[in-house]
């Protein structure tokens, strides 16, 4: 329960509470809620009131998210790295297993399906491609922890393999099975898989944050220095050489007779301040106190209201689907696959673009694929496992042209 750092003294409940207001500009869309609610419960059931009322609850999801995730990471500052890893692990995707369970319990099994393997392809495919690209605007190689990135590599694709075990189980013996007890073996293979994914999930839990979180620490120290474009300068077209440099150093006179070259500080007196300079800036950056912008109890206070809004909001967003695909210009795949990972996704996107453009590429990995992570190893087999509790007959048997892009991706 030790916090990594010194903390200073937390703000008053004003401060706190302007803290929350001005955490990011994308609380102007707060506004949103309620309208989205007042549209909900006043206007008739129509296409065209289902389609208003989807756009604007979907803009009052995504400052919720943002809110969620700062104060989750206010939280995470009171307490040591395990278990501020372990409330990342469970706080960082709450949007996507909200609405996802909303929907489970609508019935609404293939927007379940499509909403989960979208989260999984957004993070690997849009948010990671956005990181190179912002970081790649800066630097011409960029340096990230090779051991944390590999573990989560191939962690990841072992989740999805498993993931996609009903897909291949219905491609091999489906022309064998009559359809009525196929889809009882695949509803089957699906939970004895989801099981698996879940132990799978709790031992790589452990591994992170209990036996192995070294691995995933900044000391490990494996990461290649990143390096940025060289600079072209115009007045120093051509870089004399070692001997020229000497030899057009000026003369001075020697007592005695003969004659001295007057030479510049030597380049390792340069190197070795460089070096003392830098371990004083890390020791400076050891010793700062971080001070936190909320008080504990306007965190948890935050943190609860947000996940009911989140809720509210979410159940009335997945109502409205139906009403949005009635007209045939939008399928429910594109909604689940495009829409709703963005509205979970956009404070994650946000934040890994951000950090990528200031040279710190393997938090940016980290937010990206260790979200995937926790979708494939924890979200989609708890709904799975939540549906075969309640009675909803939702499967892994994905939409094969999903099935193939997600494994693809992982």
């Amino acid at each position: 329960m030790t916090p990594d750092h010194k903390l200073g003294q937390p703000p008053s409940f004003l401060q706190g509470v302007k803290a929350v207001i001005f955490a990011s500009w994308l609380n102007l869309l707060l506004v949103c809620i309620p309208i989205s609610w007042s549209l909900y419960l006043a206007l008739p059931k129509t296409s065209t009131h289902d389609t208003i009322t989807f756009i604007f609850a979907f803009l009052a999801i995504i400052p919720l998210a943002k809110l969620l995730a700062f104060a989750t990471d206010e939280l995470s500052m009171r307490v040591g790295q395990t278990l501020a890893g372990l409330l990342n692990a469970t706080l960082g995707n709450a949007v996507e297993l909200i609405v996802a369970i909303i929907a489970l319990v609508q019935c609404e099994l293939q927007v379940v399906q499509s909403s989960l393997v979208g989260s999984i392809l957004s993070n690997l495919l849009l948010v990671l491609g956005m990181c190179f690209f912002a970081g790649g605007t800066r630097f011409s190689e960029q340096g990230f922890g090779v051991s944390a990135t590999q573990l989560n590599s191939s962690l990841l694709i072992i989740s999805v393999i498993a993931i996609l075990l009903p897909a291949a189980f219905h491609f091999t013996a489906g022309d064998q099975i009559e359809d009525p007890k196929e889809g009882r073996d695949i509803l089957a293979v699906s939970h004895g898989a989801a099981i698996i994914l879940l132990f799978i999930y709790g031992c790589y839990l452990v591994f992170q944050l209990f036996s192995h979180k070294e691995l995933y620490g900044d000391e490990k120290g494996d990461a290649f220095k990143s390096t940025r474009y060289v600079k072209k300068d115009k007045k120093a077209k051509v870089q004399p050489s070692a001997a020229a440099s000497e030899s057009a150093q000026p003369l001075t006179p020697k007592e005695g007779g003969g004659i001295v070259t007057t030479r510049p500080l030597d380049l390792e007196s340069n190197r070795t301040l460089s070096v003392h300079e830098e371990a004083h800036e890390e020791v400076h950056e050891e010793d700062e106190v971080e001070k936190p912008s909320m008080s504990v109890t306007l965190t948890v206070v935050l943190l609860v209201v947000v996940t009911v809004l989140v809720a509210v909001t979410a159940e009335f967003l997945v109502r409205s689907i139906d009403g949005l695909t009635a007209s045939g210009h939008i399928s429910k795949e594109f909604v689940g696959v495009i829409l709703l990972p963005i509205v979970g996704n956009a404070a994650e996107h946000v934040t890994a673009v951000t950090v990528s453009v200031k040279d710190k590429l393997t938090l940016s990995l980290g937010v990206a694929v260790g979200s995937s992570i926790q979708i494939a190893l924890f979200v989609i087999p708890f709904i799975v496992t939540l549906g075969w509790i309640i009675g909803k007959p939702l499967t892994l048997l994905f939409d094969p042209f999903e099935s193939i892009v997600m494994f693809l991706s992982g």
